[in-house]
């Protein structure tokens, strides 16, 4: 019997949560946010003051809980709740508490909607549970339903809620007044679903940040955190000890990342690839918050193994922030990197797979201030998945930093595009942009997105001392050529090999590999476990100056932010662009001199599914520019030239890919609304850019049995990804390529759990991945012959 507001419960369980704890808790994680998210004071959109209407939200989000079937359910007695929703009984106190129309009409909005799609919420509860306003009496079905008013005022512990509220709030409440809750949802339903709710209402961004900070509050505030990480000025104590040992030694950092430092607002850098552009990012995030004051930072890059570089970078204390409970990051396979990062604590398997959905929870949440990842984590929240609203008001004042931002297919940048336009108009956010490659068309595209800005280069001195490179155009394939780099390997030198499918690294890494004293193959079609591996042993090797990885022979996957420095690189051809990044790993830390970079002119028939024939061969006329004016020395302070040389335009395929996805992105974030959600899942909108994850069928045997251990991450490392056209490749080649099987297990308690995967009858080799001219012959060891 509930005898004392005290007594009203907000969950059920150990330890006892009462109503006051579970809103005191949220008050908390709103004073949280209140401190690192100050642009939120700053927004054109909003019109009251949004923290003390936060407040308000709070204390009244979970009142019908004080519904005395809803308090016997969490105390296990015996209950007629018949799966009502709590917070529908909640809205009664609103219209008892006097408050400008406006605020109230927020406020109805958010604490109905906080747990439940407005679309569930309708139809799920309800319609089914609650007679219609002026219901038709000889409806059977209408009389076996409930009545809401009745309920409420039958049911719900009034005046225990008004002396919570009252007492421990100090605000004032008249009596309640019950109103069916049909009414609210469906109006706001049919001006969604009709396209009247607009970015541009008056109220569309109160609703839509008050709803995404309710969330992060009711969200954190059951986890009972009890603090928000943000970032200080001591964090960047790094900097200032790098800059000391520089002049130390008579030197200092460079202009461009002296004057990165000193910019207020938006930044485009331009500089050499090894310049510091991650000093010059850090630089300029200090200054924007030294200026402008918390925000959560992004650091965004398009490819895996660079962001798990980039996240061990700024979580070090030589060269990062230096606190791990700072620094997360988020991707597609994170479990796999987790999984490894953990093995060396030699945590029992239940012990370790608690702590990786522990920091993943941290990553995903707002406790975490920088994180790593790829534009996707940003770019699912403008299509409406579950969580937008949380997911934009993270953005709010936040710090986008884009490093290589040209290397997304079309439709990704038109993606990335309307994101800039969005968070920048309204949302405050700031923006670096680096690069050391980037076509001139696709600039013009960055800055009418972001709107004002400064540019950055660096100096014409830097640039000459980074002359560093030679080209030498070699006739052939370069698989016919492969004596030119046994002789290298043969002299000791190290020697970056890089090919533009996976099929070709594969038969080229096997050739070289008995030359080179140690070796490693990098590339996208090797699955979790084994990827995980490779690029562990290329980190412990580029540190290794006695026994370094001699040969390291790669895909597109090593192109941007891989801190490795090689002797000399041997590449197929590719556009301009990729092979000044790929040639950004050779003399990285020019000490060497000149470096050779041998460049093969023919291509092999499927490079061009991947490169357009056009943009190769304007590549090979820029380079035979740079051997005819500078003797094949690739000069920085030139590369803009031939860049737009090759890339004049978009070319006529591309832009109609641009044009649509931009368009139509445009049109449909501009209709996006608060607390209706797309039906597509998180993990259906990767699959978009992520391809298919597929089992070798020679692993089933281990999946197996990780699945029977409950190891689901361990059995989802054995899956490799491939793209959608690959898939569709194989699987029009071979009917039995592909097979979509199922494995039941039982929970404890006896529930089945059916789990669907997807195996490939290829073999899979764990030093040379996914080897897709080769059957395997599986046999099912649970078949007896």
């Amino acid at each position: 019997m509930t005898s004392s507001y005290t007594d009203i419960l907000a969950k059920s369980g150990e330890p006892r949560i009462t109503l006051k704890i579970h809103i005191d808790d949220c008050l908390l994680i709103a004073s949280f946010l209140e401190r690192s998210f100050p642009q939120v004071n700053h927004l054109d959109t909003i019109r009251f003051p949004f923290w003390e209407l936060l407040r308000k939200c709070i204390i009244f989000h979970d009142l019908g809980k004080g519904h005395v079937e809803f308090q016997n359910i969490l105390s296990g007695a015996p209950n007629n709740w018949l799966g009502q929703r709590h917070e529908l009984f909640s809205l009664p106190f609103i219209e008892g508490f006097e408050l400008e129309e406006s605020q109230k009409k927020l406020m109805r909005l958010v604490i109905a909607g906080h747990h439940k799609d407005f679309d569930k919420l309708n139809l799920k509860y309800i319609s089914k549970s609650y007679k219609k306003e002026n219901s038709d009496e000889d409806d059977w079905e209408e009389s076996e339903r409930l009545d809401f008013v009745n309920e409420f005022k039958k049911n719900v512990l009034v005046k225990l809620i008004h002396e919570l509220v009252e007492k421990e709030y100090t605000f004032k409440l008249n009596l309640p007044i019950a109103k069916h809750p049909g009414k609210l949802i469906t109006n706001y339903l049919n001006k969604a679903t009709t396209g009247l709710i607009k970015v541009n209402d008056a109220d569309y961004f109160e609703l839509l940040l008050l709803f995404g900070a309710l969330k992060h509050c009711d969200h954190l505030g059951s986890a009972r955190l009890t603090s928000i990480q943000n970032i200080v000025p001591d964090d960047f104590a790094f900097l200032d000890k790098q800059q000391k040992e520089l002049q130390i030694k008579n030197g200092d950092f460079h202009q461009h990342q002296i004057a990165a430092g000193e910019i207020q607002g938006n930044l485009i850098l331009t500089a050499p690839t090894g310049s510091g552009k991650t000093e010059s990012a850090m630089l300029w995030l200090k200054k924007q918050m030294h200026l402008s004051g918390q925000g959560r930072v992004f650091y965004i890059l398009p490819f895996t193994a660079s962001i798990n570089a980039m996240f061990e970078r700024l979580g070090s204390t030589e060269k990062g922030l230096g606190d791990q409970e700072k620094v997360g990051m988020l991707h597609g396979k994170l479990s796999d990197y987790l999984y490894d990062y953990f093995d060396d604590f030699q945590y029992a398997n239940n012990v370790r797979k608690e702590k990786i959905e522990e920091l993943k929870h941290k990553f995903r949440t707002i406790y975490t201030p920088l994180k790593v990842i790829t534009p996707f984590q940003l770019l699912k929240n403008l299509f409406g998945l579950k969580g937008f609203e949380q997911g934009l008001f993270e953005m709010v004042g936040s710090y986008f930093i884009f490093d290589e931002i040209h290397a997304y297919a079309p439709e990704t940048f038109a993606q990335i595009k309307v994101l800039l336009e969005y968070a920048t108009q309204y949302l405050k956010v700031k923006v670096m942009v680096m690069t050391a490659t980037l076509p001139s068309f696709l600039k013009k595209e960055i800055e009418t997105a972001i709107g004002s800005y400064t540019e950055i280069k660096a100096t014409q001195e830097l640039y000459d001392s980074f002359d560093r490179h030679q080209i030498r155009l070699q006739h052939g394939l370069l698989s016919d050529n492969l004596e030119q780099i046994q002789l290298d390997l043969q002299k000791g030198t190290k020697v970056l090999v890089v090919c533009n499918t996976v099929k070709q690294a594969q038969s080229v890494y096997t050739s070289l590999k008995p030359y080179a004293t140690r070796s490693v193959l990098l590339h996208s079609a090797f699955n979790g476990e084994n990827r995980t591996e490779h690029e562990k042993t290329l980190k412990q090797g580029e540190q290794d100056q006695n026994d370094p990885i001699q040969l390291l022979v790669g895909t597109q996957a090593i192109e941007v932010s891989l801190d490795i420095d090689y002797d000399v690189i041997y590449t197929e051809p590719a556009p301009i662009d990729a092979l000044v990044q790929r040639f950004g790993r050779i003399n990285r830390r020019r000490i060497k001199g000149i470096c050779p970079v041998y460049v093969f002119q023919q291509s092999n028939p499927t490079d061009f599914y991947i490169y357009s024939a056009e943009n190769i061969k304007r590549t090979i006329a820029a380079f035979e520019t740079i051997i005819k004016e500078d003797n094949g020395i690739v000069k920085e302070q030139k590369l803009q030239r031939l860049i737009d040389e090759v890339y004049p335009d978009w070319d006529t395929k591309s832009k109609e890919k641009f044009d649509f996805v931009y368009f139509f992105l445009k049109a449909s974030v501009s209709q996006l609304a608060p607390l209706v959600h797309s039906n597509r899942s998180e993990e259906e909108f990767y699959k978009q850019f992520d391809g298919i994850k597929v089992l070798p069928i020679g692993l089933k045997e281990r999946f197996i049995g990780y699945l029977s251990e409950f190891n689901f991450i361990k059995a989802e490392s054995l899956k490799v990804q491939i793209r959608k056209n690959k898939f569709a490749q194989l699987n029009n080649e071979r009917d039995d390529n592909f097979s979509k099987e199922a494995f039941v297990i039982q929970t404890k308690k006896g529930d089945p759990i059916t789990i669907e995967y997807w195996t490939i009858q290829k073999k899979y080799d764990p030093e040379l991945g996914l080897l897709y001219d080769e059957q395997e012959q599986w046999n099912d060891p649970s078949v007896i012959i």
